[in-house]
C-alpha cells in the first residue's frame, strides 16, 4: 500500500478513471454519452478525450501491480 501518499499523475490518472466510469455508467443506465454531448460524435477532441481515458485506464491497471516511483520505499512489505 502507500499509505495515502499520491503523486500528481496518479490523482490526475485517478480522476480519469473516475470520469471515464461515471460517463460510462451514464451511457449504461441513461444512454446518455457527456462526451458525446461536449465534444460531439467522435470528433477529434472527442477521440484525444476517449484515448487519454484509456491511458489512464492501463495507468491504473499497472498501478495494482506495480508501486509509482514517485513513493519510493512506501509499497515494499514490512517483516
Amino acid at each position: 500500500m502507500t499509505n495515502g501518499k499520491r503523486c500528481m499523475v496518479c490523482k490526475f490518472v485517478g480522476l480519469l478513471v473516475i470520469l471515464g466510469a461515471v460517463n460510462w455508467g451514464l451511457v449504461g443506465i441513461f444512454q446518455i454519452d457527456l462526451v458525446e454531448k461536449l465534444l460531439g460524435d467522435m470528433t477529434g477532441a472527442a477521440r484525444a478525450v476517449y484515448g487519454v481515458i484509456g491511458v489512464a485506464g492501463v495507468l491504473a491497471i499497472l498501478a495494482m501491480v506495480k508501486c509509482c516511483p514517485c513513493t519510493r520505499g512506501t509499497c515494499e512489505k514490512k517483516p
